[in-house]
């Protein structure tokens, strides 16, 4: 059974998050093409030594998706910092996949005392993002044709070339993925979020990335074709504390592909900082 969804008014906008489990708290934050329902195979199996707080970023999920604010990287790691201060969490494990990862990065050098520790899987990183299909949402015709023409079979292309095992692709996962794209507030929410990505607020924080001295973990599925491999070396290279793993059986959407070896490496990882 899913965890049931909470509501928290941050910043004047309803943020939505999942809780499942008690101890030290575990904080996840997923990408632009997700929302928390990612992490369903990950969260349970964390749960059972740590508290995980599964968060829908600003536009995404059951979130708010007012268009009338920022939804850059350093917006959203600041509402995650206003959301932990209102439930009262004084540290955490700072877990981010996707543009998450980025998130995560500038929290982390913003606010190191808050963090136990950094896991970063397939992250953005420096200038070597966004890719091709978030730059090209925005284009006014794509932009416009995205609004009208997209259904769910061109999304489940998309989906599809993220994951490994594209035998993982049924229905019902393709549903979840779809969900926000579904209506026409979902499809703004996701356009804005993709007009809002600017690779500079990452280049920004590249020396404050060089002296972070919380220990990190990079986590790299190998058959991710989204996002570059470099990205993840160069990341490792920069971070003092930090360790790579790569994962060959990993797409982008590495969560479906290799939850409970994720998981593993994660646990072994916090019990370690």
């Amino acid at each position: 059974m899913a965890p049931e969804i909470s509501v928290c008014t941050v910043d004047g906008y309803d943020i939505a998050y999942h809780v499942e489990g008690e101890g030290q708290a575990v904080v996840l934050v997923h990408g632009i093409t997700t929302y928390s329902f990612i992490w369903r195979n990950i969260a349970p199996l964390l749960s059972k030594k740590y508290k995980v707080i599964s968060i829908d970023l600003l536009g995404c999920g059951d979130s708010d998706k007012s268009l009338d604010t920022d939804y850059s990287l350093p917006h959203h790691a600041t509402i995650i910092h206003e959301l932990l201060d209102t439930l009262d969490i004084e540290r955490i494990h700072l877990v981010g996949h996707d543009v998450g990862g980025g998130i995560a990065q500038i929290f982390a050098v913003n606010s190191p005392e808050r963090v136990y520790d950094l896991t970063l899987i397939n992250t953005v990183g420096h200038d070597f993002w966004p890719v091709q299909p978030i730059i090209a949402m925005r284009t006014p015709i794509i932009r416009q044709l995205a609004m009208a023409t997209l259904d769910i079979g061109a999304f489940r292309l998309i989906v599809r070339r993220g994951i490994h095992y594209k035998d993982r692709l049924d229905d019902e996962l393709m549903q979840l993925f779809w969900k926000p794209m579904s209506t026409k507030e979902g499809r703004r929410a996701f356009l804005h979020f993709a007009d809002c990505l600017n690779n500079g607020h990452l280049v920004e924080i590249e020396n404050q990335l060089c002296n972070l001295a919380v220990k990190s973990l990079i986590i790299r599925g190998e058959a991710d074709v989204y996002l570059s491999a470099a990205i993840s070396e160069k990341l490792h290279r920069d971070i003092p504390r930090s360790s790579l793993i790569r994962i060959a059986t990993g797409g982008h959407f590495i969560q479906e592909d290799e939850p409970e070896m994720i998981a593993t490496e994660m646990l072994k990882f916090f019990q370690s900082t």
